[in-house]
């Protein structure tokens, strides 16, 4: 059953579509210069943050507020704004911070529309490749590339035996758990490159995408595109993606239910 009516789906989404464009010019005339870097993280890891991700966020706060100023607004940078709406916008201004730090240009800005917690209406935006990924309803989703709309799919008919799959770990599994799922090790022969990965399921370019420790800005606005797009996503315990985590998506039931079980030494 759908959550939104199709009428809030063509308002939500259009928003979206023009807010990529926005991002992508808003990119190159005011923050495709030098930007300062900082950690957040104050142990022994690195989770860097730049003044371009602050930038970001505020400019993507700033348009929703002016065309939805009851929702309720949480970013990855700035926290949440509260208020009595069952619309909840998540932002992750910068995904894949370290690949914009090197010039890696995979990163992308995610946002997603959630009702009532759950993900409706995503977009998945990559200003230096200049394409995005956004669905229109729930069964819908599109890449748009040099002004054209595709309409993207899963690649639905997979077998196991010739899954394309991406799994970056992030360095939260250890070497005696990694010995623990071999078969994953031996299918480890595309790389994982941030949302794009996710993007790239979406596509039917690849069939599984495998990583650890997603936060929900990192996963939500990807969960329409994808299920709109016939894919299935996950946790690794096989509950609702909504939690974030270590996270699994695939292209049919098949291969989630064998990945299910391939994971489950390691998902307890």
């Amino acid at each position: 059953m759908s959550l939104l009516k199709p009428s809030e789906y063509i308002v939500y989404s259009k928003f979206l579509d023009s807010l990529a464009r926005k991002l992508t010019k808003y990119y190159y005339s005011k923050l495709n210069k030098p930007f300062k870097v900082s950690n957040k993280d104050t142990g022994r890891g690195y989770d860097p943050v730049t003044s371009a991700d602050k930038a970001f966020e505020k400019f993507i706060r700033k348009e929703i507020y002016k065309k939805f100023p009851s929702h309720q607004v949480r970013g990855e940078e700035f926290g949440k704004n509260k208020s009595k709406s069952d619309f909840t916008w998540i932002i992750d201004p910068i995904d894949g911070t370290r690949s914009f730090v090197i010039g890696n240009p995979t990163w992308s800005n995610l946002i997603s529309l959630n009702y009532k917690k759950r993900p409706v209406v995503g977009l998945a935006n990559f200003p230096v490749l200049k394409k995005y990924y956004y669905n229109t309803s729930q069964k819908s989703s599109y890449v748009v590339e040099n002004n054209k709309r595709k309409k993207i799919f899963v690649n639905k008919n997979v077998s196991f035996s010739k899954i394309k799959m991406s799994v970056a770990f992030h360095g939260a599994i250890s070497l005696n758990q990694q010995k623990k799922i071999p078969k994953i090790l031996k299918l480890m022969q595309f790389p994982c490159v941030d949302a794009l990965s996710y993007s790239h399921l979406a596509e039917g370019k690849i069939d599984v995408v495998i990583q650890c420790q997603n936060k929900i800005w990192d996963i939500h606005p990807l969960i329409p595109i994808i299920q709109a797009a016939g894919g299935i996503v996950s946790t690794w315990k096989n509950e609702n993606a909504v939690k974030a985590g270590n996270i699994l998506v695939t292209s049919n039931k098949t291969v989630h239910n064998k990945l299910i079980k391939i994971l489950k030494p390691i998902s307890k």
